[in-house]
């Protein structure tokens, strides 16, 4: 168990490429903006699918 704690520290340490502080403020830009797009979409979604079924209930009540 030592010997895996001690080689997962040394890879992590030695062999692992870590982002800029640059990188991660662009990565976290683009989910951010990735997110309101979803976001967006899935309010337009709602939005249609509320101004059907209104439209259903019109026509059969």
């Amino acid at each position: 168990m030592f010997k895996y704690v001690k080689n997962s520290y040394n890879e992590l340490v030695n062999k692992v490429t870590w982002p800029t502080f640059s990188q991660l403020q662009n990565s976290t830009i683009v989910v951010m903006v990735a997110s309101v797009i979803f976001a967006l979409i899935v309010l337009a979604m709602d939005i249609t699918f509320e101004s059907v079924m209104n439209a259903i209930y019109n026509l059969l009540g």
